[in-house]
């Protein structure tokens, strides 16, 4: 393209703003996928967990919607950079709009097509994260959990489609940082909050519901993340000066605690530690799933790199690394990976529990041994 390094780097800047948002989504659901042909291998009943109707996607649907998606962005974009490298403009400008609208439409259609009772399955539990005003199910803590790593995800959606509305999809307006849809948009820590707000108005329902100290101890959790956010937004509200002698350290200390506390939080609640060296009892054992059972290596494996990503996750938050959109995007890649290892470990320690109740139920149900003695000495011979 006909244009200097600089803009041209701003230019790519923006392309990557319209799509990695769905390159990420595309690789949550493949993700999503691995993790249910997992749950099909093993003993882990996830539609029970779930609760979900029998017209629930398999794994291999959950591959067919992935593949889409796959398929379609990256076409998205090749279109949008030949129009443009071309001279067609407004052509270029149309592309990320059209993608956007045909995927919202699709997700929100009313009609008998593209897995409806699925897409609604999935909207209804996205209105019960927002409004919490009911009962907390696993379903719908769960997808909140996976939306906290998805934050960014969110991020960069709200930001492309402000420009979308504002009209400055291939243009120079958006360059200036103190525009509508800059960098220093006050809507960008908000939404970067927002997952860990709805987890946390979660956590208060439970408590009402349950008045259990846990759920407050959760709630604390998630509230932590509040401080490393808006820490890191107000680089661009401060003098350097400020930023480097108060806010930088108060940034890294909020942002320690809020890795340690969430770090501790999944071994030690949201995994129950037994199962870490077990993964699953599978049905049919290969060779792939006899590496990981029983493994002291999974172990430490889990522990570290769960460690790892929860610092890196807090890492990528800083107000530096916004224009840095390869290292941003690699890091949320690889805290999508690291909610994909989470969810072996969440939904087995789910299903363990639900065993536990039923054994425990259907133990007290049946009638002791001297209830059973009493009953036949009633009889005569």
């Amino acid at each position: 393209m006909r244009m200097s390094a600089d803009l041209r780097d701003l230019f790519l800047y923006e392309v990557f703003l319209y799509y990695n948002p769905l390159f990420l989504v595309a690789l949550m659901i493949w993700l999503w996928g691995v993790n249910l042909w997992v749950f099909a291998q093993s003993s882990v009943n996830y539609v029970k967990v779930f609760d979900l109707a029998q017209t629930h996607l398999s794994h291999r649907e959950i591959w067919r919607c992935a593949t889409w998606l796959t398929l379609i962005v990256p076409t998205s974009m090749t279109a949008y950079l030949y129009l443009y490298s071309h001279g067609e403009v407004s052509l270029a400008a149309s592309q990320p709009v059209l993608l956007y609208a045909i995927l919202l439409i699709v997700l929100l259609s009313p009609f008998d097509m593209f897995y409806l009772s699925s897409r609604f399955y999935f909207l209804r539990t996205m209105l019960r994260i927002v409004l919490p005003l009911q009962a907390i199910t696993f379903p719908d803590f769960f997808l909140a959990d996976i939306f906290t790593s998805m934050s960014k995800v969110f991020s960069d959606l709200e930001r492309s489609v402000c420009r979308m509305v504002n009209r400055q999809v291939a243009t120079i307006a958006w360059f200036e940082a103190d525009s509508i849809c800059g960098s220093h948009s006050i809507a960008i820590p908000l939404v970067l909050v927002l997952p860990y707000l709805c987890r946390f108005f979660q956590c208060i329902r439970q408590y009402k519901d349950t008045k259990e100290k846990s759920c407050l101890l959760n709630a604390l959790k998630y509230s932590t993340a509040v401080p490393v956010i808006f820490l890191s937004a107000l680089k661009y509200h401060v003098f350097p000066d400020q930023w480097v002698s108060f806010y930088r350290p108060l940034w890294l200390i909020s942002g320690v605690i809020n890795s340690l506390y969430s770090f501790y939080w999944d071994i030690k609640r949201d995994w129950d530690l037994s199962i870490l060296t077990r993964i699953f009892m599978f049905k049919s054992p290969s060779t792939w799933t006899s590496l990981l059972y029983g493994r002291n290596w999974v172990y430490y494996w889990v522990l570290g790199s769960n460690l790892v990503l929860r610092c890196t996750w807090t890492y990528k938050l800083s107000a530096h690394l916004r224009h840095n959109y390869l290292t941003v995007f690699a890091i949320t890649a690889l805290e999508m990976l690291r909610r994909f290892q989470w969810v072996f470990f969440r939904v087995e320690n789910e299903w363990n529990k639900m065993t536990a109740k039923q054994n425990f139920e259907m133990s007290s149900d049946m009638p002791s041994e001297s209830d059973r003695l009493l009953e036949s000495s009633s009889h005569t011979v």
